[in-house]
C-alpha cells in the first residue's frame, strides 16, 4: 500500500526506538496472506520477552461492522469499555485493582500487537469517594480529640458524599493507577476529560479527533472518561437523540459515540453480567444471547441496572445499536468473573464465543443453540419410535454426489488430502454392509432390560437401556464418517450435532440431506443437524448445557484440543494410538512378517497402526529379525531404535527422541526387552492403552500377555489394524476409546447407549420397609425379558 512508504516506516521504528528502551533489533517484512488482505509484519526481539514477533493488520476500510465472531480478528482499533461495576469493589469505596490489573495486562498485550487501543473508563467517582471517605474521617477524629481532649472517640457518622466531588477527588488518583500499571508493561498513557460539548460542538470535536488521532499515531494509549466534576445530571430517556447524535449520558453512550467518531473497529463493553439475556438474568428461562441482530430488540425484557453507575442493560444495548450502525462492531461481556476476566478481552478478539456479538448479519439458517434444541426434541420423539425402517443408503446414490465433489475441490487439495476424500468401490461396499449391520442389531438395543428385581410385593424395579442424549460429532476430512455416526445415532435414538470438516463440505451437506430425508418418514428429520455456520470446535465445547457427549473423529492433535477445550462434557475418544507388537522368540517367521507389515504398512496414518516394534532379545542375530528388517526397508519404512537395540549395535539407525510417539506414517520405533513380562512392563509405561498385539506359538505366553496387558484391545497373533468397529461386526463405530469406563475400544451401538432405572409400584412409600413399617424387602431377581413390551425395537 501507498501509505506504508519509507519515511512512515523510518519514523514509525524511531518514535518505537526511543519510547521503549527495551527494543534490540528490528526487521520489517511486507508480506501478503492469500486469504486475506496484506500484512506488515515488524520482527523484533525484546529483552524481556519471549514474543519474537507481531503482525501488523493494515487498517480496513471503515463503514461496515464484522458480520461474524472470526473476523474480530481484523480488528485494529478497539475500544474497551470499564463499567463501574468492573473497577469498583463491591463496597463501591475504592478500585478492584487485581481485576484491573488484568484488563490493563491484556490492552497492553493487545497494543503490543500494534492495535490502537483506547479505553473508556468509570471509577473516578468510587476513588474518590474512598478518599474522601478517608480525609472525613480523619478530620473528624482530629477534631474530636481536640474538643473532648480524651483518645476515646464517639460514633462518627460519614456525611452523604457528592459524586461530582467525589469526580473530581478521584480522577487524579485513577489516572495515576493506569499509568502505574501500563508502565510495567512499557506503555504510555494519556488522559482525556470529555462532556456532551465536546462531541456537539463541531470545533471541539475535530480538535478532540485530532488529539486522539495523535495520540495513537505515538502508539500511547488514550483513556477517556466523562468530566464527571462538571458534567450535569443526566436527564432520563435521553440515550439517543436522532440517527446522527447520541447523548453523553454515561460511559456506555460515551464509548459508542467515541467509537463512532474514531471509526473503531470494536468496542468491548465489559460489565458485570455475561451479556445479553433474552429476560432478566437468574430468572428461570433466561437465556444468554450469543448474538444480538437489531431486528431482536423487541424479544428482549430488561430487568434493573447494575449496583453501580447510572446505566443499565437497556442503555448499553441501545449504545450498542448506535455504534453498529455506525460501522463499529460490539460485544457486550462480563469483566467481572474471576474465571475469566484474565483473558476476556484477548478472547473477544481472537473470535471465541464471548458475551454478546451484535451483529448487523443475521443467518439464513438457525444457530447452533437452536439446532441442539431442535435435535435435542426430535431425539426424544426418534428414542420412542416401534419403527421397522432399517438404516439403508444407496451407495450408487453415495458414488455420484462423492464424484462431483471430488472434481470440485481436485485442483485445490494435495494428493494426499484427495485420498481421505475419496470413496472407492470397495469402501462403498463396506459402508453398505455396515449399515445394515447396524440396523439389525438395533432391533433390541433401546429399552432392553438388564435386570428386573422384585423388590417387595407388588414393588418391581428394572434397569433399562436408553439413549444418552445429545451427541456432537467432531470429524476431519473423512465424509463416510457421516453415515456412520448417523446411521449409529439413529439406530441408539439420539440426537445427533455433526461437524464435519471443510474440505468435503459439498459431500457432508448432501449427505446429511439423505439423513434427514430417511428420518422424515417419521417427522424426526430435525434428531440430525449438520453444523454449517463459523462456529469453532471450542466454542462448540462450551455448550455444557446442551451437549452429553463429545466423540472427536480426526487426528489426535484435534483430540487433544477438543479434550483440553471440553472441561464441563464428556469426551469420548483417545489422544493417541501408540500401539505395540511384540514379537515373541517362540513367534512363527511367517506370522510375524504378515502381522508386522499389516500393522505398520497397511494405513500408516490410522490410530490402530502399529509404532513400537518389541522384539525379544533371543531373536537379534537370527534369519527372522533380519527378514523383518528387510521387509521394512523394502516397504520404506523408517526406523528408529530404541535405548535398549541401540546398545547391540555398532551402527545404529537414529536413535528415538521419545519411546511415546505416535508417527502416523512410514516410520516405528524398534526396540528390545528380554522377556514377555519386560513387555508387557514397557508397553505399560510408553503405549496409550489402544491396541498391542503378541506374535507367539506358545499358548500360556500368549494368554498371560492378553490377561495381564491392561489395554482396550489386546491381540494374539493377529494384526493391530482389526481393532476397528466394522471387523468387529458393530457396522461402524464412533471412535476408539481408551478411557476406563463407559465405552472402551471401537465404540458401536452399545456404547451409545446408558441405563435408566423404572420402578413401579402401587402406592409404596420408604416408611412401609421402616421398623414400624408392615412390608419387608424380597429383593428377588427376576427373569429378564429381551424388549419390554410397547418399546422400540428397531431403527
Amino acid at each position: 500500500p501507498k501509505r506504508l512508504t519509507v519515511p512512515f516506516i523510518h519514523h514509525s521504528l524511531a518514535f518505537l526506538h526511543g519510547m521503549a528502551p527495551h527494543w534490540v533489533l528490528f526487521r520489517l517484512s511486507l508480506h501478503a496472506d492469500p486469504s486475506s488482505s496484506p500484512f506488515l509484519t515488524l520482527h523484533a526481539v525484546r529483552q524481556w520477552s519471549n514474543v519474537p514477533f507481531f503482525t501488523v493488520p493494515l487498517a480496513r476500510a471503515h463503514g461496515k461492522s464484522f458480520a461474524h465472531r472470526s473476523e474480530l480478528r481484523q480488528a485494529k482499533r478497539i475500544v474497551v469499555k470499564l463499567g463501574s461495576a468492573v473497577v469498583t469493589r463491591g463496597d463501591e469505596c475504592g478500585l478492584a485493582l487485581g481485576r484491573l490489573a488484568s484488563i490493563v495486562e491484556q490492552v497492553a498485550v493487545l497494543q503490543n500487537q500494534c492495535r490502537e487501543m483506547m479505553i473508556v473508563t468509570s471509577g473516578a467517582v468510587a476513588f474518590g469517594k474512598q478518599r474522601l471517605r478517608h480525609e472525613i474521617l480523619l478530620s473528624q477524629s482530629v477534631r474530636q480529640a481536640l474538643h473532648s481532649g480524651q483518645n476515646q472517640l464517639k460514633d462518627m457518622s460519614l456525611p452523604v458524599l457528592e459524586a461530582r466531588a467525589c469526580a473530581a477527588a478521584g480522577q487524579s488518583g485513577l489516572m495515576a493507577l493506569y499509568e502505574a500499571m501500563f508502565t510495567q508493561y512499557s506503555t504510555c498513557t494519556a488522559q482525556i476529560l470529555v462532556t456532551n460539548l465536546d462531541f456537539h460542538d463541531d470545533q471541539k470535536r475535530r480538535n478532540l479527533n485530532s488529539t486522539l488521532h495523535e495520540l495513537l499515531r505515538m502508539n500511547i494509549v488514550p483513556i477517556i472518561n466523562t468530566n464527571d466534576a462538571v458534567v450535569p445530571p443526566p436527564e432520563p430517556n435521553s440515550d439517543l437523540q436522532g440517527v446522527n447524535v447520541i447523548s453523553i449520558k454515561d460511559n456506555d453512550s460515551l464509548a459508542a459515540r467515541l467509537a463512532v467518531e474514531m471509526r473503531a473497529d470494536l468496542l468491548i463493553a465489559l460489565s458485570d453480567v455475561e451479556g445479553l439475556y433474552d429476560s432478566p438474568p437468574g430468572s428461570d428461562d433466561a437465556k444468554l444471547l450469543d448474538t444480538f441482530y437489531p431486528g431482536d430488540q423487541h424479544s428482549i425484557t430488561y430487568g434493573t441496572k447494575s449496583r453501580v453507575g447510572i446505566g443499565g442493560m437497556e442503555a448499553k444495548v441501545k449504545a450498542a445499536l448506535w455504534a453498529l450502525q455506525g460501522g463499529t462492531s460490539v460485544v457486550i461481556a462480563n469483566g467481572t468473573h474471576p474465571k475469566v476476566t484474565g483473558h476476556v478481552i484477548t478472547d473477544i478478539v481472537e473470535g471465541k464465543k464471548v458475551g454478546t456479538f451484535f451483529s448487523e448479519v443475521k443467518p439464513a439458517g438457525p444457530t447452533v443453540e437452536q439446532q441442539t434444541e431442535m435435535a435435542r426434541s426430535a431425539g426424544r420423539t426418534l428414542a420412542s419410535l416401534e419403527s421397522e425402517q432399517v438404516v439403508v443408503y444407496h451407495k450408487e446414490f453415495f458414488f455420484l454426489v462423492h464424484s462431483i465433489s471430488i472434481c470440485y475441490v481436485t485442483g485445490r487439495l494435495s494428493p494426499a488430502m484427495l485420498k481421505r476424500l475419496s470413496l472407492s468401490s470397495s469402501k462403498l461396499n463396506s459402508l453398505s454392509i455396515g449399515l445394515r449391520q447396524i440396523a439389525v442389531s438395533s432391533q433390541d438395543s433401546v429399552g432392553r432390560v438388564l435386570r428386573r428385581t422384585r423388590v417387595a410385593n407388588k414393588l418391581e424395579l428394572e434397569q433399562i437401556t436408553v439413549p444418552i442424549g445429545v451427541l456432537l460429532v467432531i470429524f476431519e476430512s473423512r465424509p463416510d464418517c457421516l453415515p456412520q455416526v448417523s446411521a449409529l445415532a439413529i439406530a441408539s435414538g439420539n440426537a445427533l450435532l455433526l461437524k464435519g470438516g471443510k474440505e468435503a463440505a459439498n459431500t457432508n451437506r448432501i449427505l446429511h440431506e439423505l439423513a434427514q430425508e430417511a428420518l422424515s418418514i417419521h417427522g424426526v428429520n430435525d434428531a440430525i443437524q449438520l453444523v454449517s455456520t463459523r462456529e469453532e470446535v471450542e466454542d462448540l465445547c462450551r455448550l455444557e448445557k446442551m451437549i452429553d457427549l463429545i466423540i472427536p473423529r480426526g487426528s489426535s492433535q484435534l483430540v487433544r484440543d477438543i479434550q483440553r477445550a471440553a472441561k464441563s462434557i464428556p469426551v469420548l475418544g483417545h489422544s493417541e494410538g501408540i500401539c505395540h507388537v511384540y514379537v515373541d522368540h517362540e513367534a512363527s517367521v511367517d506370522k510375524a512378517i504378515k502381522i508386522i507389515r499389516d500393522s505398520k504398512c497397511d494405513y500408516p496414518a490410522a490410530c490402530n497402526a502399529m509404532e513400537t516394534l518389541l522384539v525379544h532379545r533371543d531373536l537379534l542375530r537370527t534369519p527372522l529379525f533380519d527378514q523383518i528388517i528387510d521387509m521394512m526397508r523394502t516397504e520404506h519404512v523408517k526406523i528408529h531404535a530404541g535405548p535398549k537395540f541401540a546398545s547391540y549395535l555398532t551402527f545404529s539407525p537414529s536413535e528415538v527422541k521419545s519411546l511415546r510417539t505416535e508417527y502416523g506414517d512410514l516410520e516405528c520405533c524398534i526396540e528390545v526387552v528380554d522377556s514377555m513380562l519386560e513387555a508387557v512392563d514397557h508397553i505399560h509405561k510408553y503405549g496409550s492403552s489402544h491396541t498391542d498385539v503378541i506374535v507367539t506359538e506358545n499358548e500360556d505366553t500368549a494368554e498371560q500377555f492378553l490377561q495381564q496387558l491392561d489395554s482396550a484391545c489386546v491381540f494374539w497373533n493377529a494384526s493391530s489394524r482389526f481393532a476397528d468397529g466394522y471387523r468387529f461386526g458393530l457396522g461402524a463405530e464412533v471412535g476408539i476409546s481408551t478411557a476406563r469406563i463407559h465405552a472402551r475400544g471401537p465404540v458401536g451401538l452399545e456404547g451409545l447407549l446408558t441405563t435408566k432405572w423404572v420402578l413401579r409400584g402401587e402406592g409404596h412409600t420408604a416408611a412401609d420397609f421402616s421398623e414400624q413399617g408392615s412390608m419387608t424387602y424380597l429383593h428377588e431377581n427376576l427373569p429378564v425379558a429381551q424388549v419390554l413390551p410397547g418399546r422400540r425395537t428397531t431403527s
